[in-house]
C-alpha cells in the first residue's frame, strides 16, 4: 500500500505540472455554469435544486473525461517509460490502480469547485441538500466510470487522440444504451430479458436513479463494478502489449 500511495502522489502532482489540470477545471468549471443557467433555465425554473446543473453531467464527462484519462498510459507507452514505471515494486494492477486513483481525485476536486452552485441554491431557495449530496457522489462515481473505460482505451494504444476517441465512442454507448431510441431498434428481435440488460448497463439509467435521491446498493455497485472491470481490463491489456 505504501508503494501504490507513492505511485498515486507522483500521478496526482504530474497534473498540477502542466497547465492540463488548470484548463480543465476550468472548461469544467465554465460548461457547467453555461449548461446550469443558460440551457439548463436555472433561474426561470423557479425552483430550489441542481437538477439542471446534474442533468449535463453526462455529457460534459463524455468529452471532458477522455481529455484526462488519454494520457494515462499513451503516454508512458509512447516514451518508453513504461517499463520503468512495471519494474518499480508494485503489481501491474496497483500501478493501474494508481493511476486510475490520481486522476479520480483530480475529477473529484474539479467537481468540488462547483460548490458555489450548491451555496447559490441554498441562498434562493430551500432544496433538499440531502438529495444534491447523494447527486455529487452519483456523478463523482460515474466520472470513475468513464475514467475506467479511458483507462483501458490508452492502454490500447501509444496515440493519446486515438485513446480520446475510442473512449468517447465507448462511453457514448454506454450512455446512450438506456435511450428509448436505442432500445427501439432492438426491440423486435431480442428477447425482454436482454432489452432489460441493455437498459441496465446505461449511465444514465443509474446516475438518474441517484440524483433523485435514491440511494440503491444496486446503482453503486453498478459504477463500482464498471471501474473493476475494466481496471482488470487495462491490466490484461498492459500485460498483452508487453507479451508482443
Amino acid at each position: 500500500m505504501h508503494n501504490l500511495f507513492i505511485l498515486y502522489k507522483r500521478e496526482f502532482n504530474s497534473y498540477f505540472s502542466t497547465p492540463l489540470a488548470y484548463v480543465f477545471i476550468l472548461v469544467f468549471l465554465v460548461l457547467s455554469g453555461v449548461f446550469t443557467f443558460y440551457l439548463g433555465n436555472f433561474y426561470e425554473r423557479g425552483q430550489a435544486d441542481l437538477v439542471p446543473f446534474f442533468n449535463f453531467h453526462p455529457w460534459l464527462y463524455l468529452f471532458l473525461v477522455p481529455a484526462v484519462s488519454m494520457r494515462l498510459w499513451a503516454e508512458e507507452r509512447k516514451s518508453g517509460s513504461i517499463e520503468l514505471l512495471l519494474t518499480l515494486p508494485v503489481t501491474k494492477f496497483n500501478a493501474v490502480a494508481g493511476k486510475f486513483l490520481a486522476a479520480w481525485s483530480f475529477t473529484g476536486i474539479a467537481l468540488i469547485g462547483t460548490f458555489p452552485l450548491w451555496l447559490t441554491v441554498n441562498y434562493l431557495g430551500d432544496p433538499d441538500n440531502g438529495v444534491i449530496l447523494a447527486s455529487y457522489i452519483g456523478s463523482w462515481f460515474m466520472a470513475g466510470g468513464f475514467l475506467a473505460i479511458g483507462s483501458c482505451t490508452s492502454a490500447l494504444s501509444k496515440s493519446q487522440i486515438i485513446a480520446f476517441i475510442t473512449c468517447g465512442s465507448i462511453c457514448l454507448v454506454f450512455v446512450l444504451a438506456g435511450f428509448p431510441m436505442v432500445l427501439a431498434a432492438f426491440q423486435s428481435w431480442l428477447p425482454q430479458v436482454l432489452l432489460d440488460t441493455l437498459a441496465s448497463l446505461s449511465f444514465l439509467t443509474h446516475f438518474s436513479a441517484i440524483s433523485k435521491g435514491v440511494l440503491s446498493l444496486q446503482d453503486f455497485l453498478y459504477f463500482v463494478s464498471m471501474i473493476l472491470f475494466w481496471l482488470l481490463l487495462t491490466s490484461a491489456v498492459i500485460d498483452a502489449k508487453q507479451a508482443d
